[in-house]
């Protein structure tokens, strides 16, 4: 939850512009097709923080789910782990869905982590597509607003103003309220995640904190009417400029033809089981495709990775982006090579180009 200055610290210039990894747990495969046990896929998750650090990659951050394919629902935990293993990369959160989650305990479990870890934890907090944390933990899905209006509330003024007197419908009040560790005031940065609700935007502005645009499917460009809202809202608020980052899936190999026969698979698997549950029409390898190109799936050479970054972060005013490297059943070495090219040869890259002249979204089509 930094508030920096309006100068060039966060702006797309290739300068102070970060990289980050997101894991959702999903099992991989060896080279003889078998899949990961579940424990596997925790210690080789942390295999790949620990080689995200080596290549230079800035943040390795955690999603939240509760299903079979998913090993993140303790994802706090599985930080822990990679902090005692690294050094520099920062540790946070892809999604930490706040609305099932206890305020209380999300502080002391990320103070706890930024203690052990040097200052190096950090949040994204989001409302939750996938929904089965509400009746795992005894919620209501009719409360869905007003759980994470609330939880937020009361988790920014733990973060920013103890001791905490608060009270409301989610769970019960605390007067004149310390919460340990003690960390100082703003210490974790922490991040809004909205994925297209413009009342989810506006939060984020009202509350003085960054914002993660989750972009999995068309064109990045239709959310600058979002970053606009959210640069007017901040001003409206009396808020500082802040930064805005970007979510997207993808993998990275040597050639793009290589890159889409790995990842076209294990895409269409998931997508399939998701729009099933969904509603959605199955997905296509023509629609994959147009994704590839002219949408969302940062899936390719790192040349064609770096430039379609490059022109998201211009088109967005970005000042992070974040890989979702991982896929259900994907081969543990053509994640493992992603990881690499992201941060040896794509990182590079984005710098180099974000220094020169502005990329538009057609020469990224291109």
């Amino acid at each position: 939850m930094s508030n920096p200055s309006d100068d060039d610290t966060f702006s797309p210039t290739g300068h102070g512009f970060e990289f980050g990894l997101d894991s959702f747990g999903e099992h991989a495969t060896d080279e003889k097709g078998r899949r990961e046990t579940d424990a596997g896929a925790v210690r080789r998750i942390v295999d790949d923080a620990v080689l995200a650090e080596s290549v230079g990659i800035d943040i390795f951050s955690m999603g939240e789910h509760y299903r079979s394919e998913h090993m993140d629902s303790a994802g706090h935990v599985i930080l822990a782990v990679i902090a005692g293993r690294t050094e520099r990369i920062r540790l946070g959160t892809s999604v930490t869905v706040l609305s099932t989650q206890d305020p209380v305990r999300l502080y002391a479990e990320f103070a706890t982590l930024n203690a052990a870890s040097s200052g190096r934890a950090q949040l994204v907090l989001g409302r939750a597509s996938s929904v089965e944390s509400f009746p795992l933990f005894g919620f209501d899905l009719a409360d869905y607003e007003t759980l994470f209006e609330e939880k937020l509330d009361l988790f920014t003024r733990l973060l920013r103003d103890q001791p905490v007197t608060w009270s409301g419908t989610s769970r019960a009040p605390l007067r004149d309220q310390f919460v340990y560790p003690a960390i100082a005031p703003d210490a974790i940065p922490t991040w809004i995640g909205v994925g297209g609700s413009p009342q989810s935007v506006v939060r984020a502005a009202r509350y003085g904190l960054p914002l993660m645009l989750a972009i999995i499917g068309g064109h990045p460009s239709r959310f600058v009417p979002y970053v606009e809202l959210y640069e007017r809202a901040l001003g409206q608020f009396g808020h500082p400029r802040l930064p805005i980052g970007m979510h997207s899936l993808g993998m990275i190999a040597d050639t793009d033809e290589e890159a889409q026969a790995v990842h076209w698979p294990t895409y269409e698997s998931v997508m399939r089981i998701r729009g099933g549950e969904r509603g959605f029409p199955p997905p296509t390898r023509e629609r994959y495709e147009m994704d590839v190109t002219e949408g969302a799936l940062f899936v390719g050479s790192p040349e064609t990775v770096a430039v379609k970054i490059a022109a998201a972060a211009r088109d967005l005013h970005l000042s992070r982006f974040d890989l979702k490297y991982d896929a259900t059943d994907a081969p543990v070495v053509a994640q493992r090579r992603s990881i690499e090219l992201l941060g040896r040869e794509v990182i590079p890259r984005v710098r180099e180009l974000l220094a020169g002249r502005p990329i538009s979204s057609a020469e990224a089509r291109a």
